[in-house]
Formats: C-alpha cells, structure tokens, sequence
C-alpha cells in the first residue's frame, strides 16, 4: 500500500531524435518545481524524467549517420543531463528505455499482457507516421488526411503484429472516468478523449513490429520488437522496479502526476489505463495535460527555424529568469507564448523592480543604520499587524494553488506579497526613522521586512532555486526550511551580505 507521505510525480520520457528545446524545459521545470515543493513539505518524493530511445525513426536517423542507434542517442542523452543540470533540475531518476534494467522488466510486463489473454497475434494494415511512431485509422486522420497529432505524411504500412485488446477496456475506461472525475485534467481533454476517442468505439492496439529492429525483443517471438507504447509507458512502473520486485512500486504507486504535453494525452488517459488495468494494478491518481509552448506565436519548429538551443536562452539571461517566466508566465493547461521580449519584461519588472530592490535597499539599510544584531521590540501597530498576517497567510495559499496545480497563482501571490513589503517601507520611511533619531521603530520596520524576506526565500526554493539559496545567505538564514515558514518574533540578523540579486535587462 502507498506510503501517505510519498509523491511521486513523472514527465514523459522524451524522443531524443535530436536536441531538446525549451518546450521540453517548460514540462521539465513544471515538474521539478511540484518535486520540489512537495520536498520543501518534507514529502518523500521521487521525480522522474527520462528518454525513449527505441524506434523506426531513431534507426533511421542514425543509419543516415552512419551510427549505431545506441551511439545516436548518447550523446543527446548527454546533452540533455548538461541541461537539465543548467536548469537546477532535480530529478531523482533520469531512466533510459536502453537501461538493461527497463528492457528486463518490460519483457516481464508484456509477457504478462500475453499470459492474461490481452495481447494475440494477427496482421495489420495501416496508416502509419513515423515521427509520432503511431498508427491512425482514416477517419482519425485530420482534414488534410495528415496525422492529426504533427500533421505530417504517413504511409501504408502492412505487417504481422501482436495486438493489445484495448476494445475490451472502453466500457471499463468510461466507468473510471465516470467515478474518477479529477483523473484527467484540464476539463477539456477529458471530454476530448471521452467524446472523441472512448465512445466512438476503441480499437485493439497494435504492440509489435517486425519492420525494424531496434526495440525490445517479443521474448516469445523474436522476429517482433515491442512496440513504442508498451515500451515507454511501461517506464512508470519500471522505474520502480516493476515487477522484479515489490518494496519501491508497494511504497510509491500510484503515481501522483504523470505530466503530459496534451498531444500524448491519448496515450496516457486511455492505452496506459488500459494497460493497468490488465495488469491489475491500480491507476495513478492523475494525469495532467498541459497546453503547448509556442515561440512567438508560432509553434516550435525546426523546419521554420524559429527557436533557439535553451542554452543561448540560459546564458543571456540566467536559469531562474528561464524558470521563472515559464512558471509566472503561463497558465498550466493552456497554451503559452515564449518571447524575449515578454521574458525580459517580466524579469525586469518581478525579479528586478520587485524582488531585487525590496532585498537590496533592506539589507542597505540595515547595514547603513545598525551595527548590531536586528532584534524585533514585540511593540505592534496597526500597519505591522497587517503585512504579518499576510505573511503568515502566505503558505497556505501558494500550498493550495500548488496543489490545484496553479503555479503561476502560486508565484503571484509570493510576489504581491513582496509588493506590499515594499510598500510597506515606503510607507514607514525608515530614512526618517533615522533622521528623527527613532531607532526602536526603524528596527522593528527593517526587522518585519528580514522576515518576510525569510519566509519569500523558503517558498521561492521550490521554483528559482538559485536565487533562494542566494536570499538566504544575503540575509544569513542558510538553514531555514518549511519550520521557519511563519513570522518569528524571537529571531535576530545580523551579518548581512549584499549581492545584486538580477541585473536589470536592457
């Protein structure tokens, strides 16, 4: 049975056909921020990301390279880690579909399909498109009879194929959505895939190919590979070891998360269930579709050129500008729109104007006005009562945004806090507390806004990492967690350090 105190959150496992781009990094941060704000609760999580490296496409492309698919695919499987890394990514498993442990498992899991009565042998004759590595009937192909999920060409293809009896599962499938209302988010793809893909009548599935080679071997039947989606949906449970062995998948399944791009929704909100269900396990708990990253307006795109390696994007501007305007920026589940310009406003106007110059004319003063520990007097007014209930309010309401899964409300309302700080020295001058000799007063005003910074460089650990690790040692709280989250009177600082935070973009 699942540990309550276990959350374990999943990207897809990317096609590493070629370099990743910063659509990948929006998924990727999105869940290391969920990761890591379950962390800061003290949860005991893992988060995993990784790579799907078998297929017709990736054999194609290397032999066009005179290379070994496995050869092919390590050097972007490298890339990728280099960027992740340059992105404070912190996954606690990177699983490959070549990892020797994944290919054993995997053999398991199909043997089990078969040995269940759910996989049987039969010929297919189908539509097919390569760089989505599926087939598609005629009727589910869009109006330009092009694959409705990238729009490309695909082609006739006929083989001898191991089928999945995905037809048996649409009555169960429907029952589930029906008792699991929150299963499939947004509201849209769940009606998309009930209306559109469940009711119209679910066909069986094909698993194997014998048309290429590079694939997991059918154990039973050596001329077929396994077939992409039981090779890489299979990743959830493999990366707990499933079914070698039963303490990692008992403690952690089901799944908290699998987030998703809601091009492959269909994948994981009917095949994958289906595919659970045969296995009698339990379903995650949810899967989220979030909406498209387009450059410019534009859809991402090689042929159009339109983008840049995130890398040019982290060394201009920095990894937490890149996290940041990601998560702020746009609303998980809808489509969002990438842009420097829009990146470079948004970093100048929160993490410079806001965040940046609430810190540094703090600790400037501070450092101007005392020589001494900053020590709070217990002497409240009105205007101190006001901000330090928001700043004790304020975990509570990121936790709920987080949890609905509203991060860039979540951000929000750290940062209108951050505002009201700022406000708040405007409003009590310290300068003049100063000049008027009121020190009592000027050190209780500077020491409110030091909390509230704390609290700020607690929650902000979950989605710039960086830029917490360095609010920290500014004002000499290294050590703070999630205890430490409310306003504390009986603190101190002292020591303050000095650091321009983010430069301002011009």
């Amino acid at each position: 049975m699942k540990d309550k105190n276990t959350f374990y959150i999943t990207t897809p496992i990317y096609y590493p056909s070629k370099e990743f781009h910063i659509g990948h990094c929006y998924t990727t941060v999105i869940a290391d921020s969920l990761a890591r704000f379950n962390r800061l609760k003290k949860k005991d999580v893992i988060f995993q990301t990784g790579t799907d490296e078998h297929g017709q496409k990736i054999e194609k492309i290397a032999k066009e390279q005179n290379k070994e698919p496995k050869e092919y695919v390590d050097k972007i499987v490298e890339n990728t880690k280099e960027l992740w890394n340059s992105l404070d990514i912190s996954y606690d498993k990177f699983i490959r579909t070549t990892d020797e442990e994944h290919i054993k498992n995997v053999t398991k899991i199909f043997n089990k399909l078969y040995e269940n009565g759910d996989i049987y042998k039969g010929n297919y004759e189908g539509l097919y498109c390569t760089p989505c590595e599926s087939f598609f009937s005629k009727e589910e192909l869009d109006e330009n009879n092009k694959c409705p999920d990238c729009h490309r060409e695909v082609s006739l293809v006929k083989e001898e194929a191991y089928f999945f009896r995905l037809s048996k599962y649409q009555d169960k499938l429907l029952q589930f959505y029906e008792e699991h209302p929150l299963f499939l988010e947004p509201l849209s793809r769940k009606n998309e895939m009930i209306n559109n893909f469940i009711k119209p009548g679910l066909k069986d599935l094909c698993v194997s190919r014998t048309s290429f080679n590079w694939g997991i071997p059918v154990s039973f039947d050596k001329k077929h590979v396994i077939y992409v989606w039981i090779d890489a949906l299979s990743n959830y449970l493999t990366s707990l070891n499933y079914p070698s062995e039963k303490e990692m998948f008992d403690k952690y399944w089901p799944c908290d998360i699998h987030l998703v791009g809601k091009e492959i929704v269909r994948f994981h909100a009917i095949i994958w269930p289906a595919i659970l269900m045969s296995l009698g396990i339990e379903l995650p708990k949810k899967v989220f579709g979030h909406g498209w990253l387009v450059i410019n307006n534009e859809k991402i795109s090689k042929s159009l050129g339109n983008y840049k390696s995130p890398k040019e994007y982290i060394d201009k501007y920095g990894k937490d500008a890149i996290r940041y305007f990601l998560l702020r920026e746009i609303v998980l589940g809808k489509d969002g729109n990438f842009s420097e310009e829009l990146l470079i406003s948004r970093t100048n106007s929160d993490l410079v104007n806001n965040l940046g110059n609430l810190v540094n004319r703090t600790i400037v003063m501070a450092n101007k006005y005392f020589d001494k520990e900053i020590k709070f007097s217990k002497n409240y007014n009105p205007v101190d009562q006001e901000l330090i209930l928001n700043t004790n309010d304020l975990f509570d309401k990121v936790n709920n945004f987080v949890n609905d899964l509203k991060i860039n409300e979540a951000l929000e309302e750290i940062f209108k806090l951050l505002d009201k700080c700022n406000k708040y020295i405007d409003k009590n001058e310290p300068w003049n507390l100063y000049k008027n000799n009121n020190l009592e007063r000027l050190e209780d005003v500077l020491y409110i806004i030091l909390e509230n910074i704390k609290v700020v460089s607690i929650l902000l650990e979950a989605f710039i990492p960086s830029t917490s690790l360095r609010l920290k040692k500014m004002i000499n709280k290294n050590n703070v967690n999630i205890k430490d989250i409310k306003f504390d009177e009986e603190s101190s600082y002292n020591d303050l350090n000095t650091y321009i935070l983010f430069e301002r973009i011009k």
